[in-house]
Formats: C-alpha cells, sequence, structure tokens
C-alpha cells in the first residue's frame, strides 16, 4: 500500500490520514486534526488543498523514527510548529508534537485521536475559530459545552 501511496504524484487528503498508521509507531491526532477526526469530518480550519498540514501527537521518544519515516517518502514533517506554507514542497505534510509523558488515545472511525477531554480542552484555547466544532461535539457527544456559533436574531 505505501508503494501505492508513494508512486502517486501527489498526496491526496485522504492518504494523508492513512499514511501514518504504515509507520508501526503509536500516534493520535491532535489540535486541528483532533476537532476534524472528533466531529468526523465535519470540521475544517485553517487549511486549503495546497497547504494541507496534518497534526500528530507521538511519544518523544519516537520522533527520530517518526523523521526517518516520513523522509523515507519524501515527506515533509516539522515538530511542533506549523511551517508556512511557502516553506513546504507539497502539500501535505506532518506537524509532530512529541509528548514525554506518554499519549492517551481513542479510536473514532480508525483513527487514533487524543481523548475528547483533551480535543475539547484544545479547542477551548482558541474558542471563536472552534466555535462551529464545539457546537457539533456538544449536539453529538451530548456534552455540556454551551457552544453556538449562530448569533440569534432579534426583530426590531
Amino acid at each position: 500500500m505505501m508503494a501505492a501511496l508513494y508512486s502517486r504524484d501527489a498526496i491526496s487528503q485522504e492518504d494523508a490520514y492513512i499514511i501514518p498508521h504504515f509507520a508501526g509507531i503509536e500516534f493520535a491526532c491532535t489540535e486541528i486534526d483532533a476537532a476534524y477526526v472528533w466531529t468526523h469530518g465535519g470540521y475544517q480550519i485553517a487549511r486549503t488543498h495546497d497547504d494541507y498540514p496534518v497534526f500528530i501527537q507521538v511519544h518523544d521518544r519516537d520522533v527520530g523514527r517518526w523523521n526517518a519515516f516520513f523522509q523515507q517518502f519524501d515527506i515533509e514533517a516539522t515538530i511542533n510548529e506549523r511551517p508556512d506554507a511557502d516553506d513546504i514542497d507539497g502539500d501535505i505534510h506532518y506537524v509532530v508534537f512529541p509528548e514525554t509523558d506518554g499519549i492517551d488515545i481513542e479510536w473514532v472511525n480508525g483513527n487514533p485521536v487524543i481523548p475528547l477531554e483533551d480535543a475539547v480542552d484544545q479547542m477551548m484555547e482558541n474558542r471563536p475559530a472552534y466555535e462551529p466544532a464545539l457546537e457539533i461535539i456538544a449536539r453529538e457527544y451530548d456534552i455540556d459545552i454551551d457552544a453556538s456559533h449562530h448569533d440569534a436574531m432579534t426583530a426590531d
């Protein structure tokens, strides 16, 4: 499968979520991708077709292995910081967040992701940007988040 993916001119967004599974190294989607996974693809933010970072949390001890994995397939990866789109070759790239204390993983639709509570905490740090995702999550998982990105219209 990796050979088939590698033989393509470009990696698709769908493939971007499959590729890390072939590393055989534990990871979890985090940041923007935690919102994306927990909303079943219902929420995207700050990405375009020609600048599509995938955010993953990994064990600190595995960073070298992750770098080697991505380099093997000429896929760019950065540590802890999203690079400027002009500094990246290709559309798909990975932003790796090493954790020294281990990572907690839950599975949603075949994707490893940080726990919902942690994802919500991350979204709350930038609530205006994530308000639609928080609304989806509140409704789907019956969580009291008090999220609504639609302002009530009042008649004069």
